[in-house]
């Protein structure tokens, strides 16, 4: 299954520099969490402080599982902590929403 998700970064370039250099290589438990909840592949995309990721995942995968897992990890808590500073919702987002789940409305 393809999943696409968007979430905004603070609209200031030396913050948007460091969230950039954080994921050139991810903390290894956060990959491993990744990888572990059935995410196949997992891009990430800017366009000024607007980011869009596309997340291929196995039969195994459910959004629920996944925060479920990450609560229970203090080490994706940290990067999640971390990452927020950098992070701010969409104007649509409900309290505590970050990543928002597109809809897709085209394909060929």
């Amino acid at each position: 299954m393809r999943y696409c998700l968007a979430l905004d970064l603070i609209n200031n370039p030396a913050l948007i520099a460091e969230y950039e250099r954080y994921h050139e290589r991810i903390w290894p438990q956060i990959e491993a969490s990744i990888r572990d909840s059935g995410i196949t592949s997992m891009e990430i995309y800017r366009i000024e402080n607007r980011l869009f990721m596309i997340m291929e995942t196995d039969d195994t995968f459910s959004f629920d599982r996944k925060a479920e897992a990450d609560a229970a990890n203090p080490r994706v808590e940290e990067w999640e902590a971390l990452m927020w500073r950098y992070q701010q919702a969409l104007p649509t987002a409900k309290p505590g929403e970050k990543w928002m789940r597109m809809e897709r409305i085209f394909a060929l």
